[in-house]
C-alpha cells in the first residue's frame, strides 16, 4: 500500500496544531522550549517600542494569529501574523504551498487566505485575555480580493481600526504576488490614499484609547525596479510612515526546476541577493532616516549580519525556522553578538548601515 506524502501546506498546518496544544495542554512545556531555544539579549529600541532582540518571524507563518504566546520560546523578539483582510476569504484553490530542498526555498500562492477581520479580532480578544506574547506583535495587513483596488483604502483602514488594540505595529502589504492587481496599489497615488486612511483611523483610535498611534510600515515588492522602490519610500516619508519592510516574495525564479514553474511568490534563499539590494537601496535613498525591516533569504548569522550592514533595523525570517529547525533565531542572536564584539560595536543600533560607512 502506497502512501500518500502530505502536502506542504497540511504539514505547516500539523505543526501549528501541536504547537498551540502542546504549549496550552502539556505542563512545562513552554519552559523545555525556552531551555532549549530562547535567544540571548540583544536590545534595541524601533518606532518607540523595545525589542530584546531583532530577529522576528515573517508573516505569513502564523497566518490567523493562533500562536502569538508561543514564538518568543523558539527565540523570536518579535512576531508579524497575518496577512489579514477585512473580509474573510478562502485563498487561492489548492496545491498553492511548494518546498524546493535543493533551493532552500518555498513558493506560495496561497492568496491571503485568513479568517477575516472580525473573527481575527474575537480570536486576538480571546487569547489577549488569558496569554499574551511578552514580544512585540506585529499585523500583515493585505486587501479583500472582492475588494477593488478603488476602495482599498477602505480595506485597509478597517482591518486597522478592528485589530488596532491587538498588536504593536501594522505592516500595509501592496506587495504580495498572490492577490490578482495588489502590486499596482504601490503606485504613488493609490498607496498614498491608503496610507492617508490608515494614519487617520490611527490616529482616531489612539485618541479612543488615550494611547499613542501605532507604528505604520510598507511592505515592498523585490520585484519592482530601483526607481519604483525608491518612490514608495518617498511616498511612505511623506505620510510619516514609520518604516519599511523590504522584502516581499518574487516572481523571479533561479531556475526551471518542476516546482520553480509553480506559479506564485518565492521566499528563502534565492531572494537574499534582491532583498539585500533593496536594503541598501533604500538606506542610501532615505540616508538611513526611514527603518527597515530586512526580510528575505536570511537563515544564518551571516547573511542576518548582512542585511544589518546594509542598513536593516530588524530582520524577519520564515523558510529558514522550516530548513534550518527550531534553534535558527537563537542561532542567528548568539552569532550576532559574536559579530558585534568582533567589529567594536556596543549595540545593534550602532552597526545598522556599516556597509554604508
Amino acid at each position: 500500500m502506497s502512501v500518500i506524502p502530505l502536502s506542504s501546506e497540511s504539514l505547516h498546518s500539523i505543526a501549528m496544531y501541536r504547537l498551540r496544544t502542546r504549549c496550552r495542554y502539556i505542563p512545562g512545556y513552554r519552559s523545555i522550549l525556552k531551555k532549549l531555544f530562547s535567544s540571548p539579549s540583544i536590545k534595541s529600541s524601533i518606532f518607540d517600542i523595545d525589542f530584546d532582540n531583532p530577529v522576528g518571524l515573517a508573516a505569513g507563518m502564523d497566518k490567523k494569529g493562533e500562536n502569538i504566546p508561543n514564538w518568543e520560546y523558539l527565540g523570536f523578539g518579535w512576531i508579524e501574523i497575518g496577512g489579514i483582510t477585512l473580509h474573510e476569504q478562502d485563498g487561492n484553490a489548492k496545491p498553492r504551498m511548494f518546498r524546493s530542498n535543493k533551493h532552500k526555498a518555498l513558493i506560495n500562492r496561497m492568496g491571503f487566505n485568513n479568517p477575516g477581520s472580525v473573527k481575527t479580532a474575537e480570536r486576538l480578544k480571546i487569547q489577549k485575555s488569558k496569554k499574551w506574547a511578552n514580544i512585540p506583535v506585529g499585523v500583515n495587513l493585505g486587501k479583500s480580493k472582492i475588494t477593488p483596488n478603488e476602495s482599498a483604502e477602505d480595506d485597509y483602514s478597517g482591518t486597522l481600526e478592528r485589530l488596532w488594540k491587538y498588536c504593536d505595529l501594522f505592516v500595509i502589504n501592496v506587495s504580495s504576488p498572490n492577490t490578482p492587481n495588489l502590486r499596482e496599489l504601490q503606485e504613488n497615488s493609490q498607496l498614498d490614499k491608503i496610507l492617508k486612511s490608515c494614519n487617520a483611523v490611527n490616529l482616531e483610535m489612539s485618541i479612543q484609547e488615550n494611547s499613542k498611534p501605532k507604528p505604520i510600515l510598507v511592505k515592498v515588492s523585490p520585484d519592482l525596479s530601483d526607481e519604483q522602490i525608491m518612490a514608495v519610500a518617498d511616498t511612505a516619508l511623506a505620510n510619516n510612515c514609520a518604516g519599511i519592510v523590504a522584502t516581499n516574495t518574487t516572481t523571479s525564479r533561479p531556475s526551471e526546476d518542476k516546482i520553480m514553474k509553480e506559479n506564485g511568490g518565492l521566499s528563502g534563499d534565492p531572494l537574499q541577493q534582491r532583498s539585500t539590494e533593496v536594503i541598501h537601496l533604500l538606506f542610501d535613498h532615505t540616508n538611513g532616516n526611514l527603518p527597515i525591516i530586512g526580510v528575505g533569504g536570511i537563515s544564518d548569522v551571516e547573511s542576518a549580519w548582512e542585511k544589518i550592514g546594509a542598513g536593516a533595523s530588524l530582520l524577519q525570517l520564515y523558510s529558514a525556522l522550516i530548513f534550518e529547525g527550531p534553534s535558527v533565531a537563537k542561532t542567528i542572536n548568539k552569532g550576532l553578538i559574536s559579530k558585534l564584539k568582533e567589529h567594536g560595536y556596543d549595540n545593534l543600533t550602532d552597526a545598522v548601515g556599516h556597509s554604508h560607512k
